[in-house]
């Protein structure tokens, strides 16, 4: 459906879905059904003091520079480089794909209506600062598998609106009433972006989104716990607010409040758990939730990928924290930090192109 067959440049280690995981959908025919079941276990609390003093861990969790630098990393890069012009930026399949209603265009994803369901095409478009910074070779079909393989391994927590996957960039979904909030969660004091947490609390902010912050942290400090900073999903940018404001304003009921808001911390709990497995933290992310016609709340869009959420090298974070070292990271902070430096991002109506090298070590990053 969308233009982008494209191979995988380094598939996950555990395969997204396997053959046992999938049924014939007669909705759609020619595609499978999204349909995996795994059983609730507990998991242990994060602790980065025990991380980074296991010999074991350090050695499983390989360093940026060996991630980053790997044997592989010239192969892809020249394939990476081939494929910068030819991103998938834009798709018109309301001219192509019978049935289809009507399209919405995202900042990355293009969503087609087709009667009961959805066709949510991930695109390369790379955003932030609530804009279209670039085009990202592989980027949306790194986004849509990452998040496949997190909503199937999250569906003890909470069911999730997927149905199908019929190409590596597409997937069809539940529709729903969306609600019209982001769940942001966040487990340090981090971030560039105005509504990022260390702005604000660089800036004397000490009552963000309804948490009470104390004096005395500093930039990339760990949080004593994870806390959630919602966002209204406002037409040109995100707007923070608190529990109370969401429920005041009439965006979500109390009760679908608490049980997103519980959902969504025990997503990011797990999350954590399972990043410090394969050497990375996942310091901040945001979630989506709809409502069904049957009245569950579902989790929608995309879950723990490299857009949506920030990433760090686990075993080098301790030791450059204390020396006031940014942390490693393989999300995208490095190009929002390229755009503060050269631009406006927030105010200029033009914004200048980001350099093929960035660009490119970007989408690489992402393939890691």
């Amino acid at each position: 459906m969308a233009q982008c067959m494209r191979a995988t440049l380094n598939p996950p280690k555990t395969p997204l879905y396997s053959a046992k995981n999938l049924t014939q959908n007669p909705l759609f025919p020619s595609i499978t059904s999204f349909e995996a079941k795994r059983k609730s276990r507990k998991y242990p609390k994060i602790s980065l003091s025990v991380m980074s003093s296991q010999n074991q861990s350090q050695q499983r969790n390989p360093s940026i520079d060996a991630l980053l630098n790997s044997g592989r990393k010239e192969e892809v890069f020249a394939t990476i480089k081939d494929s910068v012009h030819n991103c998938l930026s834009e798709t018109n399949l309301l001219s192509t794909v019978p049935g289809l209603k009507s399209k919405t265009r995202g900042k990355v994803r293009d969503i087609y209506d087709s009667g009961d369901y959805l066709v949510l095409v991930t695109t390369d478009r790379q955003s932030a600062f609530d804009r279209i910074l670039a085009s990202i070779p592989f980027k949306g079909q790194v986004l849509n598998e990452t998040s496949l393989w997190w909503f199937n391994r999250t569906q003890h927590i909470t069911p999730n609106a997927v149905v199908s996957v019929p190409d590596k960039n597409v997937t069809i979904a539940k529709k729903c009433s969306v609600f019209p909030v982001e769940f942001v969660v966040r487990g340090f004091v981090t971030g560039s972006t105005d509504t990022s947490l260390w702005t604000v609390y660089n800036n004397g902010v000490r009552s963000y989104c309804g948490n009470l912050l104390p004096n005395g942290l500093v930039k990339n400090q760990k949080l004593t716990a994870n806390i959630l900073t919602p966002t209204t999903k406002a037409e040109d940018h995100d707007v923070p607010v608190t529990p109370d404001e969401i429920i005041e304003k009439g965006l979500m009921t109390r009760a679908d409040f608490d049980e997103a808001r519980e959902k969504a911390l025990s997503l990011f709990e797990y999350g954590q758990h399972v990043a410090l497995e394969h050497g990375l933290i996942l310091v901040d992310t945001k979630y989506e939730f709809g409502k069904s016609s049957d009245g569950s709340i579902l989790l929608i869009d995309e879950v723990h990928s490299p857009d949506s959420s920030r990433y760090w090298i686990a075993n080098s974070y301790e030791e450059r924290f204390q020396k006031g070292l940014e942390p490693e990271n393989i999300d995208k902070e490095f190009l929002r930090l390229w755009f503060r430096d050269n631009c406006n991002p927030y105010e200029d109506k033009v914004l200048p192109d980001a350099p093929e090298e960035l660009v490119c070590e970007l989408a690489w990053r992402s393939c890691v």
